[in-house]
């Protein structure tokens, strides 16, 4: 059986539930709990130490998300995450890019305000936040690239507004972005959605 190391709010583990439930494959995933920030057995499998963590049957690992993702793809028969050639492909991916970059600046974010005060970069946060706005207007102006089949690119964007709920409530994304608003109410009740919430 594979083996996940994973930590309950990280969205990027988030994102590879959310892959593994669409394909029907969380029975052959056990999950392996990892505090990245209280332990170093995680850079035994992942030199970087980081999370998620694919440990596999023939041994080795897999990280990070998009290659973990992409390998549970490969595993199933039935119809794919990632669209295998084309404009599909690259528009999936590149939606996949934008979902992991607004996880990437959320997390940075977050991981910056709990430093202590006098140590905290108000700038460095600004930033980050910056950087999802941007993200997600430009989301908003493009709800084309949600139609059609679900693909890698809508989980992690689904992953990624799934974050900002649990971390950043309190600062309604949704606000003038009517169209990802609704695009998301809708994808958040998908059943994968739904049983993957932190």
């Amino acid at each position: 059986m594979m083996k996940l190391r994973w930590a309950a709010a990280s969205p990027f583990v988030r994102k590879i539930h959310l892959v593994a439930h669409e394909l029907g494959l969380t029975d052959q995933i056990e999950l392996l709990p990892t505090d990245v920030h209280g332990e170093d057995a995680a850079r035994g499998d992942n030199p970087l130490g980081k999370i998620p963590c694919l440990l596999l049957d023939e041994g080795g690992a897999l990280y990070d998300s998009p290659v973990i993702a992409e390998y549970l793809d490969s595993l199933h028969t039935g119809p794919k995450l990632h669209p295998d050639t084309g404009p599909a492909r690259w528009q999936a991916l590149r939606l996949q890019a934008l979902g992991d970059g607004i996880c990437d600046a959320a997390v940075a974010r977050r991981m910056e305000s709990n430093r202590a005060d006098g140590q905290k970069s108000p700038a460095f946060m600004d930033r980050q936040k910056k950087a999802v706005d941007t993200a997600l207007d430009y989301l908003d102006s493009h709800p084309e690239y949600f139609a059609g089949p679900v693909n890698i690119g809508h989980l992690a964007v689904g992953a990624a507004l799934g974050y900002l709920d649990f971390r950043f409530a309190h600062e309604e994304w949704r606000t003038g972005r009517h169209k990802l608003k609704e695009w998301f109410d809708g994808f958040s009740q998908r059943p994968s959605m739904l049983q993957t919430k932190p």
